[in-house]
């Protein structure tokens, strides 16, 4: 499905009530939970699993290492994974490396 406005990207986050602090690249709807940005794949099958009451998780930005921001020759950066509700409040989900 496309989403009407996906040239609008902040309307876009801003309909899922992604905090602007957590913007990045990406923006996707994974069993109804929000995923922003480049979130590894062990993290969004942990939210599938656990199911915790957030809207969903984001990677703010676009660090080097996160998934598909390799970078051959550079180190990676350290990152983390974060949890976000409606209301705008975030938590650190996982932390990498």
């Amino acid at each position: 499905m496309v989403e009407k406005g996906i040239n609008d990207l902040i309307a876009v986050k801003d309909n899922y009530q992604i905090p602007q602090q957590l913007y990045s690249c990406h923006t996707a709807v994974v069993d109804g939970y929000v995923i922003e940005g480049h979130v590894p794949a062990a993290e969004i099958s942990r939210l599938l699993a656990e199911k915790p009451d957030v809207a969903g998780l984001a990677v703010p930005g676009m660090p080097i290492g996160s998934p598909g921001m390799e970078t051959p020759g550079m180190a990676d950066e350290a990152y983390s994974v974060f949890t976000f509700n409606e209301s705008g409040e975030t938590a650190v989900y996982a932390t990498y490396p």
